[in-house]
C-alpha cells in the first residue's frame, strides 16, 4: 500500500475521532438555575431582548452588545461566564452589565441566585426602590448603581457584602446618615456617593478603608469637617469632597498622600493657611481648593507642582504677591477673587490666556496702577458721562433683536480659567469637566458675569433659562438633573436651581426676575455648580450651570443725553513686525502721516500704495500670541523707541495686526475695517488665545508651549485699550426662541 493511501486513511481516522469527541463533549452551558434566574431578572427589569434560544454564555446574539453596535454612548448589555466547572461543561455567570438601557422596576432579588457573580453594573437606568435584603448573600467585587432613582436610607444590606472593592451609588436619592456598618467594607478601593441627600457628618470610620484609591463625596449634603482619620488613606490617588455644610474647619491632614493625582476640596469651609506639603505632592495633576476661607500666601513649595494642569485657588482670602512662576505658566490657573498684593513684577492687566486674575487683588490697596479687572469689586474708572444704564446679552448666540431690545452677541468659547471683557460687560469662568477625556471643556464650575460702569440705582435683572440637554420621557436621559446656585451681588438668590423643574419640562423657557441695587457702578451675577445633580447622564461631562440670556433694565428714568463712546486715535508709533502682517504696519504708518485723513480720497490713496504683504512664520505668530496671553503684548514694540510713543496707540496697532493673522478668512478684518479701527471709528476687539492655527497645524501647540517656557523680555506696561465683548453657551437656536417669547412668559419677582 502506498504512502499516500496510508496518509489519507490516517487523516480520515483522526477526523472521525474528532467528530466523535465533539459529540461526546458538547459546548458548555449555563447552569439551569441561573437560566431561570436570568428569565426572572429580565421580566422584573423589562429586559425584553434576551433570546434564550441562544446559549447565554456563548457571547452570541443579544447576550453581548456594546455601544459600538447599538450606537448609544455608554450602552452595554453583556453577560460573561466562567465555564471551567464540571470538566468544562457547566458555566456560571461572573459578570453582568446592563448600562443605559432605560430599565425600570426595582432591583430583582433573583440577582442573589447568581452565586458566582463578581461584577454587576446597572448604571444609568430608571430603577427605583432600595436594595433587596436577599443580596446579603452575594459576594460581589464591583457594584455600580449610579444614575438611577434609588431612594430611602443608605441600604445597610450592602454593608454585609464585605468582598466589595468598588461601590458606586452616585446620582440617586438616598437619604439619612451613613451607617456605621460601612466600616466593614475594608476592601474598598473605589467609593463614590456624590449627588445624594445624606445628612450628618462625614464619619470617622472612613479611615478604616486603608486600601481605597478613589473617594468621591461631592454635593452629598453632608456636614464637615473632613475627619482627621482621612490621613490613614495613604493609597488615595483621587480625592474629591465638595460643598460641605458648616463653617471654619482646619485643612485636613494629607501629608502622607504622596500618590494623589486629583485633589478636590472645593467649598469645604476650610480656613487657615495653605500647607507647604501640598507642594510635595509630585504626582498631582488636578488641584481644586476654591471657595474656601484659605489665608496667607501661596507656599513656595507650589513651584514643584510641575505636573499640575489645572489649579483652582479662586474664592479664598489669599494674600501676598502672586508668584511669578504661576503668572508665567501655560497651565490653567485660577487666582481670581482673592486678596493678593500687587507689585511691579505683576502684570497690570488681566490675562487673555489660561491664568484668571479677575478681582484677585485687595480692595484696600486699589490705588495701584492697573486695570480695574484686577481689583476687588471690579471698580469703574470711566467718567460719569460714560456710565451705562442697561445691558442685554444673548448668551452663546449671535445678536438678536426682540421688539425694541437688541441682545448683544456672545460667541467666545469658555475656558477652564479665563477672563475677557467687553466695552460694558465682562465674563470670568472657572472649572473643567472631569473624566470625560476632553482636553478643552465648555463647562465651567463657576460663571461670573459683570455689568460694568452702570449708573447707580435699582435695576430689574432678568435671567433667561431653558434646559436643552436633558429630555423628557421614559429614557434614562430624563434622569439628568442640572442643579446649580445663582448669586447676584454676592447674595444667594437661587439655591439648587433646576431649570427643568422650574420650567415644567425641558425645552421650555423660564425667566427669573430680581430687583437689584447697584451702588458701586458694577453688577455681579454668578452661577455656581455646588456638586449637585448628575454628572454622567447622558454622558460623562453633562453638567454645570447654563443660562440663555441676561437682561438688565433700570427702575429709574434713564438720562436723556446719549453718551458718546470714547474714541481711540493713533498718532505715532513704530512696531517690530516680526509676528505681524506687514500691510497693517504700512497702513498704520501711512495713516498716522495723515495720508488717509480725507474720507473721499481714501480708497484712491490706498490703491496707489505699493503694500508689501510679506509672509511671516507660524513660529513668529505663535510667539506673539503667547505674549498676548501673558498680558505682555507691548514687548513686540521695538525697544529702541524707549518710552517715546503712546501705549494706547501702540496697543491699537498690535491688536489690529493680530486680528489680521487669524487663520480663518472670515475672522480677519477687511482693509476698510482696518482703517476704521486705526482711525478710532471702530473699537478694536482683542483676540482669542488660539487664532485657529491649531486646527490646521499641530506644530502651533508645540511652538506655543515652547514660548511659554521662555522668560519675557520685560514686564507688561499699562494700557487703556478697549475691552472685547463676547461669550458662549450651546444653544443659539433655543436662546433666540427664549428671547422672542420673553414677553409672554410668567416670571418670579424677588427683592434683594
Amino acid at each position: 500500500m502506498g504512502r499516500d493511501v496510508v496518509a489519507r486513511i490516517l487523516l480520515l481516522v483522526l477526523v472521525a475521532l474528532a467528530v466523535s469527541l465533539a459529540a461526546a463533549h458538547p459546548p458548555p452551558k449555563l447552569h439551569v438555575e441561573e437560566v431561570r434566574a436570568l428569565k426572572e431578572i429580565g421580566n422584573k427589569l423589562g429586559k425584553k431582548d434576551w433570546d434564550f434560544n441562544t446559549e447565554p454564555c456563548s457571547g452570541q446574539g443579544k447576550w453581548n452588545i456594546m455601544e459600538e453596535e447599538y450606537m448609544r454612548k455608554g450602552f452595554e448589555s453583556s453577560v460573561s461566564c466562567d465555564c471551567s466547572f464540571n470538566h468544562n461543561s457547566t458555566c456560571h455567570i461572573i459578570h453582568l452589565a446592563l448600562k443605559s438601557q432605560n430599565l425600570s422596576g426595582t432591583l430583582p432579588p433573583e440577582l442573589a441566585k447568581l452565586h458566582y457573580l463578581k461584577q454587576l453594573d446597572l448604571s444609568r437606568n430608571l430603577i427605583t426602590g432600595s436594595v433587596p435584603a436577599q443580596w446579603a448573600t452575594m459576594r460581589l467585587l464591583d457594584l455600580s448603581l449610579m444614575g438611577n432613582k434609588l431612594s430611602g436610607p443608605f441600604p445597610k444590606v450592602l454593608t454585609t457584602i464585605t468582598t466589595l472593592t468598588n461601590l458606586i451609588l452616585s446620582s440617586n436619592a438616598l437619604t439619612g446618615i451613613l451607617p456605621a456598618q460601612l466600616a466593614n467594607l475594608v476592601n474598598l478601593t473605589d467609593m463614590r456617593i456624590c449627588d445624594n441627600n445624606f445628612s450628618g457628618k462625614i464619619p470617622q470610620f472612613i479611615g478604616q478603608w486603608l486600601q481605597i484609591k478613589k473617594l468621591h463625596i461631592q454635593g452629598s449634603s453632608l456636614e464637615g469637617p473632613i475627619p482627621p482619620s482621612l490621613s490613614s488613606l495613604t493609597s488615595l490617588t483621587d480625592l474629591r469632597i465638595s460643598d460641605l455644610k458648616g463653617r471654619g474647619y482646619a485643612f485636613p491632614p494629607l501629608q502622607k498622600m504622596d500618590s494623589l493625582k486629583t485633589l478636590i476640596l472645593r467649598k469645604c469651609s476650610i480656613n487657615g493657611p495653605l500647607p507647604e506639603y501640598v507642594g510635595d505632592m509630585k504626582q498631582l495633576k488636578n488641584l481644586d481648593l476654591s471657595f474656601n476661607i484659605l489665608t496667607g500666601k501661596i507656599p513656595d513649595s507650589f513651584v514643584k507642582l510641575t505636573k499640575v494642569n489645572f489649579m483652582y485657588l479662586n474664592g479664598n482670602l489669599l494674600t501676598g504677591v502672586i508668584p511669578a512662576y504661576l503668572l508665567e505658566s501655560n497651565k490653567n490657573v485660577d487666582l481670581s477673587d482673592n486678596n493678593f498684593t500687587w507689585d511691579n513684577s505683576n502684570p497690570n492687566e488681566c490675562f487673555r490666556g489660561s491664568v484668571n486674575l479677575v478681582e484677585s487683588h485687595s480692595s484696600t490697596k486699589n490705588k495701584f496702577k492697573a486695570q480695574p479687572c484686577l481689583k476687588q469689586n471690579f471698580p469703574c474708572t470711566a467718567s460719569s458721562r460714560e456710565h451705562q444704564y442697561s445691558l442685554h446679552i444673548n448668551c452663546g448666540g449671535g445678536e438678536v433683536k426682540t421688539e425694541n431690545t437688541t441682545y448683544e452677541a456672545d460667541l467666545e468659547p469658555r475656558g477652564a480659567s479665563m477672563f475677557y471683557a467687553g466695552s460694558n460687560w465682562a465674563f470670568s469662568s472657572s472649572g473643567n469637566f472631569m473624566d470625560n477625556d476632553v482636553d478643552s471643556d465648555s463647562y465651567i464650575a463657576t460663571n461670573t458675569s459683570y455689568g460694568l460702569c452702570l449708573l447707580n440705582g435699582n435695576y430689574t435683572v432678568k435671567l433667561h433659562f431653558v434646559e436643552i440637554i436633558y429630555i423628557n420621557g421614559n429614557s434614562f436621559y430624563s434622569l439628568g438633573r442640572r442643579i446649580f446656585d445663582v448669586y447676584i451681588q454676592n447674595k444667594l438668590v437661587l439655591q439648587d436651581f433646576n431649570i427643568e423643574k422650574a420650567a415644567g419640562g425641558t425645552g421650555k423657557p423660564i425667566i427669573k426676575n430680581f430687583t437689584v441695587p447697584v451702588t458701586n457702578n458694577t453688577l455681579k451675577i454668578q452661577l455656581y455648580w455646588a456638586g449637585r445633580g448628575t454628572t454622567g447622564i447622558p454622558n460623562r461631562g453633562s453638567y454645570g450651570p447654563l443660562i440663555s440670556a441676561i437682561s438688565v433694565d433700570p427702575n429709574f428714568k434713564p438720562p436723556s443725553v446719549a453718551h458718546k463712546k470714547k474714541q481711540i486715535f493713533l498718532v505715532a508709533g513704530t512696531i517690530s513686525a516680526s509676528a505681524f502682517l506687514a500691510f497693517v504696519v504700512v497702513v498704520g504708518i501711512v495713516w498716522k502721516m495723515g495720508w488717509l485723513g480725507n474720507k473721499d480720497i481714501k480708497d484712491k490713496e490706498l490703491r496707489g500704495l505699493d503694500l508689501q504683504t510679506g509672509l511671516f512664520t507660524l513660529r513668529a505668530s505663535s510667539q506673539a500670541y503667547v505674549l498676548q496671553e501673558r498680558g505682555r503684548l507691548l514687548e513686540m514694540v521695538d525697544p529702541e523707541l524707549g518710552s517715546e510713543y503712546s501705549l494706547d496707540e501702540a496697543m491699537v496697532m498690535l491688536n489690529v495686526a493680530l486680528m489680521c493673522t487669524n487663520v480663518s478668512p472670515t475672522l480677519r478684518p477687511t482693509m476698510t475695517q482696518v482703517v476704521s479701527m486705526l482711525e478710532g471709528r471702530t473699537i478694536v476687539q482683542e483676540l482669542l488665545s488660539d487664532p485657529g492655527f491649531s486646527a490646521i497645524n499641530q506644530k502651533f501647540k508645540a511652538l506655543r508651549n515652547h514660548f511659554w517656557q521662555i522668560p519675557s523680555r520685560t514686564q507688561s506696561q499699562s494700557t487703556n485699550a478697549p475691552y472685547t465683548d463676547s461669550s458662549s453657551s450651546k444653544a443659539e437656536a433655543e436662546e433666540t426662541r427664549i428671547l422672542t417669547r420673553a414677553s409672554s412668559l410668567d416670571s418670579d419677582e424677588e427683592m434683594l
